[in-house]
């Protein structure tokens, strides 16, 4: 069993996240807001701290500054340790002036920066999942199988493969092709050849096939060795596909929750689930908590509220409220008579007081407003909605873009620091 300082995690950022707009307008993947305390970057962060791996490299591009500074309030290593959580944006230099062309691209351009740390194995994660993972078994049975590469891999349904990797597998269970976002058509045809008694598990008729996570562990020199293939800038689509049949590859089957929030849809999803009773993921795991910023807030405060099946952060303030289903993130204020339905509130940076009113001139308070209703709405940090906003997108339009607003997969979202004029009405 190899030891945990044999390992080096790279959690890869993303690109632009377009499909999470406007929620990566003014951030990266990574720092997106979940869960109403956290940022998905906790995820694969508290995943590798639980299994005693801590020295982390967090790859990306796109509108770092957010992530950095989360990153280093919330990851301060002992002084006396080899740990650390280290941000490495794309740069120019003189040997490449471009910007990361994708997932191996990026390790590829990263590579002069972490080849000089030991470390036998390399743990390339996503850093827009939300799953609690124990990467201590993970590396142990990539180590007992003598893989060169394991890649976490989870049962799923026709539905959810077209979005996904798909593995083919020999009778013994071993990887013999991997297919990156087959159609439905190429799905009928892989589901009708997975061969009767494969040991790879997961075949099941409402699960039949098993698709990567985007989880990967590579020994060292195959790593090296393959992000220098000519033309492979993506683990997905050339990588892994190129490994099949040159290196063994194995496959780590994960049965637990998982999710990829990188799109609206799922994002609010995700949330939205976090408020159910019996819930197959939560932050609140006695063994294995989540880890984020210590805020030092007060309690959250309800005067003469009504909630059902609820997250409310710390730091908030809720006067005659009514809240059911809903993520309300920290230290949001809601004035007397607002209504919140199936909605994520991703919360406030600051507290505004009551003599800020010059300041902000003819808008509204920070937070909801008197009598505001909200109804599958995602409302990100330090938005203003004022009295009387109505959103709750009657004519269940599917994309637009409005005064204050934009709607996105039917899920209406204030922007950061967006306004929502009082009574508005979509």
């Amino acid at each position: 069993m190899p030891m945990n300082n044999e390992v080096l995690a790279i959690v890869l950022g993303g690109g632009q996240g377009s499909r999470l707009f406007p929620l990566t307008l003014q951030r990266s993947k990574p720092a997106v807001p979940i869960g109403g305390s956290y940022r998905l970057i906790d995820i694969p962060i508290s995943n590798c701290l639980h299994a005693d791996i801590r020295r982390i490299f967090v790859l990306t591009q796109f509108n770092s500054a957010s992530l950095n500074r989360h990153i280093s309030q919330a990851y301060r290593m002992d002084a006396f340790s080899q740990g650390f959580v280290d941000i490495l944006a794309a740069e120019q230099t003189p040997d490449n002036p471009n910007w990361y062309q994708g997932t191996a691209d990026a390790v590829r351009q990263a590579a002069r920066h972490f080849v000089r740390f030991d470390a036998d194995y390399y743990l390339i994660l996503a850093g827009d999942h939300l799953y609690r993972m124990d990467y201590a078994e993970l590396v142990d049975a990539h180590h007992e199988s003598r893989a060169d590469i394991t890649i976490a891999a989870q049962p799923i349904s026709i539905d959810e493969a077209s979005a996904m990797g798909i593995f083919r597998f020999d009778r013994a269970g071993q990887i013999v092709a991997f297919e990156e976002k087959p159609k439905r058509e190429r799905l009928q045809e892989i589901g009708q050849s997975i061969p009767p008694g494969s040991t790879a598990g997961g075949h099941t008729p409402d699960k039949p096939f098993v698709a990567s996570m985007g989880v990967y562990v590579f020994s060292r020199d195959v790593l090296l060795e393959a992000i220098e293939q000519d033309g492979a800038t993506d683990f997905g689509r050339q990588i892994i596909p190129n490994a099949l049949g040159k290196y063994r590859v194995s496959a780590y089957l994960f049965r637990g929750y998982w999710a990829d929030v990188g799109t609206v849809l799922s994002f609010y999803d995700a949330n939205i689930m976090l408020t159910r009773p019996g819930a197959p993921f939560k932050f609140y795991d006695p063994r294995r908590p989540i880890f984020t910023h210590a805020r030092f807030l007060p309690g959250a405060r309800f005067s003469d509220c009504t909630v059902h099946d609820a997250v409310v952060a710390e730091g908030c303030y809720l006067d005659r409220a009514s809240i059911e289903q809903s993520i309300v993130g920290i230290r949001t204020n809601m004035q007397s008579g607002a209504t919140i339905r199936r909605s994520v509130l991703l919360g406030a940076d600051y507290y505004e007081a009551d003599d800020d009113a010059p300041a902000r001139g003819a808008n509204p308070k920070l937070g909801v407003g008197r009598d505001a209703v909200l109804d599958r709405v995602i409302v990100d940090k330090n938005a203003r909605i004022g009295d009387g906003a109505r959103l709750v997108n009657e004519k269940r339009v599917q994309d637009a873009d409005g005064d204050g607003y934009y709607i996105r997969d039917g899920v209406v979202i204030v922007p950061k620091d967006g306004v929502v004029k009082p009574g508005t009405m979509v």
